[in-house]
């Protein structure tokens, strides 16, 4: 049988080494040793195969605007929206698309192919979101891409939020957004997010909303996100991202909370670079973490994923977009650092994350899937995590996006250079063996 790509030698998650037959898009062989020939070989030689990455939360409209109305010297929350609405009048569509653009691709040479992003609505004029539902089109060969309409400056604190909101959705964007802990008051925070749950249903999308993203431990809007789910039935279809407020609940508040959050089947986003960069920053000693309770919402069988969020722009100065530095800081940051929980945080960027973006049905290593996957340069997820190892080859409905080579280093063994790799004597792949 001759398929248009096979990839030769793959080590799945669970171990497993495999040939991978691809037909017009599609995984249609999942075997040990693989007959046939193909238009097109790849041989893992060993390294580890995964579904693609997915980056669940950023913000493409201001990826790599950082210092274009000047930098964010405290470091905070705040100071990074105000730099945001300073930067809001100098952009243009052209200038957004040519940055998203850039951006999707340092995402997608990475690892990847999935990317939800909020979009700021409260512009009158719509240009990022303009911009970026022509992004979505023109680059749906390198990823998918889920916009989220966004009120970064409130539903109801900023004039006409709802209107400017409900016209984002008719222009075409995938989620509903909110941001209820920005409102003015507690009051209009609640009413925000009946406002985005009522746009959710009338327009059947579902709802992404910033909540609690503060050390106020009196920000309790997830509860109020938790009970609007339940009432309306709309379990599974529900994301809150951030959440950082949850790091400073008393015990006896949060572990109540996990219950209704575990009922309304709610997802939660954390957020390890800008989590851990824009909270704790009114702290002395000790610092806060700044970041939700990973590690307990996961024991409690809550679904977790990691985002990235912010790629220099005036929340965050730093990142180019991989989600395996995304994770390697969450692990760190919830202590996931135990033998069985370290595979645990590659789920966060990959299945939790499908699951919270609603896409399982069509992502995967199954037979009869699209074929979208990556092979990264170490032989586990534990050492691709390890090691932030690089992805060589991204492939995307059947077809190689991006690839790269494995680098070489050496070192100097007394007579001569040396080429070593960043595993212990015995485990290391195949590589032509």
């Amino acid at each position: 049988m001759t398929y248009d790509l096979i990839v030769r030698r793959a080590r799945l998650r669970d171990g497993r080494l495999v040939d991978i037959g691809v037909t017009e898009g599609r995984i249609v062989a999942i075997e040990a040793e693989l007959a046939g020939e193909a238009t097109e070989t790849i041989d893992a030689a060993g390294r580890l195969l995964s579904p693609p990455l997915i980056e669940p939360h950023c913000h493409l409209d201001a990826a790599l605007t950082e210092g274009l109305a000047g930098h964010n010297e405290t470091g905070t929350l705040l100071e990074g929206i105000q730099r945001w609405a300073q930067t809001k009048p100098q952009l243009t569509v052209e200038a957004v698309k040519e940055r998203a653009k850039r951006a999707i691709e340092w995402y997608a040479s990475q690892g990847a192919l999935v990317i939800r992003s909020h979009v700021d609505v409260c512009d009158p004029n719509f240009v990022g979101l303009r911009a970026l539902l022509e992004v979505r089109e023109e680059m749906r060969h390198l990823v998918d891409l889920q916009l989220v309409a966004f009120p970064q400056e409130g539903i109801l604190s900023y004039p006409r939020g709802a209107e400017l909101l409900e016209e984002a959705l008719r222009m075409g964007c995938d989620v509903v957004g909110a941001i209820p802990h920005y409102e003015t008051t507690r009051e209009m925070g609640v009413e925000s997010l009946r406002i985005a749950f009522e746009l959710a249903e009338r327009y059947d999308r579902p709802l992404d909303a910033h909540c609690d993203e503060t050390d106020d431990d009196q920000s309790r809007f997830v509860e109020v996100m938790a009970a609007e789910t339940i009432r309306r039935g709309l379990q599974g279809r529900v994301v809150a991202s951030h959440t950082t407020a949850m790091g400073s609940y008393n015990n006896a508040y949060a572990f109540k909370l996990f219950g209704w959050l575990k009922r309304a089947e709610l997802n939660i986003i954390a957020n390890p670079p800008d989590n851990s960069i824009l909270q704790g920053r009114f702290d002395t000693y000790p610092k806060r973490r700044g970041m939700t309770r990973v590690k307990e919402l996961l024991a409690f069988g809550i679904n977790v994923a990691f985002g990235h969020d912010s790629v220099m722009d005036p929340w965050y100065p730093l990142g180019t977009g991989n989600m395996l530095h995304a994770a390697w800081l969450g692990l760190h940051m919830a202590q996931l650092s135990g033998y069985d929980e370290i595979p645990l945080v590659w789920d966060l960027i990959t299945t939790n994350a499908a699951k919270a973006l609603g896409i399982l049905d069509r992502y995967g290593i199954e037979i009869g899937k699209p074929a979208n996957f990556v092979v990264f340069d170490a032989a586990s997820d534990r050492d691709a995590l390890r090691m932030l190892s690089p992805a060589l080859w991204c492939v995307k409905d059947g077809r190689v996006v991006s690839r790269a080579t494995a680098p070489r280093v050496e070192v100097w063994r007394g007579e001569d250079f040396v080429m070593i790799r960043y595993e212990r004597p015995g485990e290391g792949l195949l590589l032509g063996g």
